[in-house]
């Protein structure tokens, strides 16, 4: 039942803001990855970081496990993050990285300890 709930929820929330923003703008960012150019070191290495971080959330929101050694993999992509922050001059997500290779570190030594 939750996950219907969620997965409702996740509909209106991001029909809405797809609505809001303009959905075929949206689309048009998307297919972005399509296109060869889009692909350049920094956004590799960007790409790779949310796709690590994606793979320890989910698991650990939706079935409550964790898989701790793919912190090895948040950490050298959160490192390599922060200098494709620096060629895209967003502050934000240098920040964050650099919180995530503290997360990172925390899970990996407890395990290890």
């Amino acid at each position: 039942m939750e996950y219907t709930i969620t997965f409702i929820l996740f509909l209106f929330i991001v029909s809405s803001l797809y609505l809001a923003i303009g959905a075929r703008k949206i689309f048009e960012r998307y297919a972005l990855f399509l296109k060869k150019d889009y692909w350049t070191d920094y956004n590799i290495i960007e790409f790779l970081a949310w796709f690590a971080k994606a793979a320890i959330i989910i698991p650990g929101l939706v079935m409550g496990k964790e898989i701790w050694w793919l912190h090895f993999l948040t950490l050298i992509t959160s490192s390599l993050l922060i200098w494709a922050s620096m060629r895209k001059s967003l502050p934000t997500l240098i920040a964050f990285n650099t919180l995530w290779i503290g997360i990172s570190l925390t899970i990996i030594i407890k395990h290890l300890i």
